[in-house]
C-alpha cells in the first residue's frame, strides 16, 4: 500500500520527499501561525473583560467576525481580496511575490487571525473563571489595574486553560489542509498530487492521514507536559472515590 511512496514522480524525486515537503510547509504554517494566533488571541481576549465599553465591543466584534465566517471563506478573503484592497503599489508586489510565498504568507495570515478569535475566547472564559479577589488583594497592594492583568490576572488564567487549549493547537494544525485551495502544495495537497500522479489514492492519503495522526499526538502530549508544568496546585477537578470490588452488596461478604 506505501510502495507508492517509494516511486519517483516526474522531477526525479521520490513521492516521499514530496510529502516530506509538504509536510515541512504544514508545520511552519502551523508553528507560526499559533504563535500570531496566541499574541493577538491573549490581547483581544482580556479586551473582551475590559471594564472600557469601547475596547470590549471592538474585542468582541473581532471574535464575532472571525469565528463565525468560515476558515476558507477567510483564506480566500486574504488571498484574492486583500491585495485588492491595498494601495496600488503595495497591492501589485503581494501579488507577484513568487511562489510559494504568494501563497504562504495569506494562508499565515488566515490561520492566525482566526485561530486567534478562537484562542481569545479560551483567554476571556479563564479569567473570568478566576475569582474576584484576585483583582481586589491587587489592588489593595497598589497595583494599578494594567499592572493587576499583566502580573495577577492573565498569568493565572493562561496557567488556567491549557488544557483547552490543547484542541485548538490540534485544531490549527488540520486547518493547514485549507491552504490547498490557494495553491500551497503542504501536506495534503502534495497527497492529491501524488494520487493525481499515481492513481494510487489510498496509499497517498492513507500515509498523509497517518502523518496528520502522529502531529496530533506530538501535539496532545506536548500540551499534557505543559500543563503538568505549569498547572496551579488545587484547580483539577477531585477524582471520584474507587468503589469497592463488592460496591453493589455493601461491604465484602455481605448478601
Amino acid at each position: 500500500m506505501f510502495d507508492v511512496l517509494f516511486q519517483r514522480g516526474f522531477d526525479g524525486r521520490l513521492y516521499l520527499e514530496w510529502l516530506l515537503s509538504g509536510l515541512g510547509w504544514t508545520l511552519a504554517l502551523a508553528f507560526i501561525g499559533w504563535w500570531i494566533a496566541f499574541a493577538i488571541g491573549v490581547l483581544v481576549g482580556v479586551g473582551r473583560t475590559s471594564k472600557s465599553r469601547v475596547i470590549a465591543a471592538l474585542s468582541r466584534l473581532y471574535v464575532e467576525i472571525f469565528r463565525n465566517i468560515p476558515v476558507l471563506v477567510q483564506m480566500f478573503l486574504w488571498y484574492f481580496v486583500l491585495p485588492e484592497l491595498l494601495p496600488t503599489g503595495l497591492g501589485t508586489w503581494v501579488k507577484q511575490l513568487p511562489p510559494p510565498w504568494g501563497a504562504f504568507f495569506p494562508a499565515l495570515l488566515c490561520l492566525g487571525t482566526y485561530t486567534a478569535a478562537r484562542v481569545a475566547e479560551q483567554v476571556r472564559a479563564g479569567i473570568e473563571a478566576l475569582p474576584q479577589g484576585q483583582e481586589e488583594a491587587a489592588a489593595a497592594l497598589g497595583l494599578s489595574q494594567l499592572d493587576t492583568r499583566r502580573f495577577v490576572v492573565v498569568p493565572q488564567a493562561l496557567r488556567l486553560i491549557i488544557p483547552s487549549l490543547t484542541s485548538e493547537v490540534m485544531g490549527i494544525y488540520k486547518n493547514t489542509s485549507v491552504a490547498l485551495t490557494i495553491g500551497l502544495l503542504e501536506l495534503t495537497a502534495q497527497a492529491r498530487q501524488i494520487s493525481e500522479n499515481t492513481f494510487q489514492t489510498f496509499g497517498a492519503f492513507a500515509s498523509a492521514t497517518i502523518i496528520y495522526l502522529l502531529l496530533a499526538l506530538v501535539a496532545y502530549r506536548l500540551m499534557l507536559w505543559i500543563d503538568a508544568k505549569y498547572h496551579i496546585p488545587g484547580t483539577s477537578p477531585s477524582k471520584p472515590a474507587r468503589k469497592p470490588l463488592f460496591g453493589l452488596f455493601g461491604k465484602r461478604g455481605a448478601a
